[in-house]
């Protein structure tokens, strides 16, 4: 939201940058950990502050999918993962390999099963970053929907869609979430688990 003291954009034309330009720029020291930056189709924005839920959201469900993931993949929590245009700082992903692999660069798409966004304040923005998930062909995208006590599961990829997902279903607190990974059953999570 903008208040009326926020200054307006000017009117002149922004940059956009690719990933490696974003890459340089965090590697000369532009950007720093604390700067709390992430880069959406070429923008560079800032992320939300987190609040208590928030952070309960994020430690309980990766607590439970840890619990759940099979062999030969792991749980990021809030690291990036590399796109063709974007680079995410997911609050959640489930991932290929062991974090061994990932010494020297981020997962990519097609190393990547599910991403999730816990989202409170960030709703709207979360919502817009499910176009950029789908896009890039990422199979699941879950928001974990703290102002109205659901999740939102996206499936389906299709960049054609508004919503990057040709399925998106809202899961309310008494219901339960399959949860699949590269074809596997895993079970099912509990969408109050993940609420706090």
């Amino acid at each position: 939201m903008v208040s009326a003291l926020s200054h307006t954009v000017p009117p002149f034309q922004i940059a956009r940058f690719s990933v490696e330009q974003y890459h340089r720029m965090i590697e000369s020291g532009a950007f720093t950990e604390n700067d709390r930056l992430e880069l959406i189709e070429g923008w560079v924005v800032q992320q939300m502050a987190k609040g208590p839920g928030h952070e309960y959201a994020v430690g309980q469900g990766e607590d439970l999918l840890r619990a759940r993931v099979p062999a030969g993949w792991h749980v990021r929590n809030q690291a990036p993962i590399t796109l063709a245009s974007s680079e995410p700082e997911p609050d959640l992903t489930i991932v290929r390999g062991d974090r061994g692999g990932y010494r020297q660069r981020h997962p990519v798409p097609s190393e990547v099963a599910l991403v999730i966004e816990v989202s409170d304040t960030s709703l709207d923005t979360d919502r817009i970053k499910g176009k950029t998930y789908g896009s890039a062909g990422i199979a699941e995208y879950w928001i974990i929907n703290l102002v109205d006590r659901c999740i939102e599961v996206y499936a389906r990829p299709d960049a054609t869609s508004e919503l990057g997902y040709a399925r998106r279903k809202m899961y309310r607190a008494n219901e339960t979430i399959a949860l699949h990974i590269a074809d596997q059953d895993l079970g099912t999570l509990s969408v109050s688990a993940l609420l706090p």
